[in-house]
């Protein structure tokens, strides 16, 4: 497991940005070589705040992704159990996830898999948290009722399948679920700590998200940072490769 730790929010964002460059990059994709990239939730598409709508604006619209290659969970389906069984068929189909890139929320969620999910778990519809119902108001115009209830989201084992992980955790108010995913053992409630298991974990914050970490922890990640900067440094690009 790897943990890095950057000053501040902005700082956190540019090198994750640049590591998911280099390790696509890296991959070496092509016409029929892709880089699966895993993203994890989904609410109904029309919804100016549901996922597919946040991803094609902020994302997809401005890269030269094929439309057809973007799989994004429906939430508007007529059968919900036979879409997210359809997702993990897509993703065998697809040769598995290479790189799966999330964040938590401040109870530890990852995805939208709440405190108390299977850490085993597929694909699936889940009914969301209070917490996480009062962390998204503010994309409802602080309306509750507006907040969906309930969401698509890939399950814990899902993402505990993808080669790579990624997790993203900035801000003090998530500083204790980080604390709970890296420092205490693994627990359903902190879905999040799971991933101490996997293979390949890299998570990635500021300083605010370790204000709960012991000052041991950090300064031994810190310690490595100089190994960790060689993840993101050179910057590769397409026609170095090619």
């Amino acid at each position: 497991m790897r943990l890095v730790i950057l000053d501040n929010y902005d700082l956190a964002s540019e090198w994750a940005a640049k590591y998911i460059c280099n390790r696509i990059i890296q991959f070496k994709p092509g016409q029929d070589r892709y880089f699966t990239l895993g993203l994890p939730t989904g609410l109904p598409r029309n919804h100016p705040e549901s996922y597919h709508s946040y991803m094609w604006n902020n994302f997809f619209k401005h890269i030269d992704i094929d439309p057809n290659n973007a799989h994004i969970l429906d939430g508007n389906a007529t059968d919900l159990q036979a879409e997210c069984d359809a997702f993990e068929k897509k993703i065998e189909e697809a040769g598995g996830i290479d790189l799966f890139v999330g964040g938590i929320g401040p109870d530890g969620h990852i995805a939208f898999n709440e405190p108390g999910s299977s850490l085993v778990s597929r694909t699936r519809l889940k009914t969301l948290a209070m917490d996480t119902i009062l962390a998204n108001a503010k994309y409802f115009d602080g309306d509750l009722s507006k907040v969906p209830t309930m969401a698509l989201t890939v399950g814990v084992g899902t993402v505990m399948d993808a080669r790579e992980v990624m997790i993203l955790i900035t801000g003090a108010h998530k500083a204790f679920a980080l604390y709970k995913a890296i420092e205490e053992g693994v627990n359903h409630m902190w879905t999040v700590s799971a991933f101490q298991q996997h293979p390949r974990t890299i998570f990635v914050c500021d300083e605010d998200a370790t204000l709960e970490l012991r000052v041991k922890t950090v300064k031994y990640f810190k310690g490595l940072m100089h190994v960790h900067n060689k993840l993101v440094d050179p910057l590769y690009s397409m026609k170095e490769e090619n």
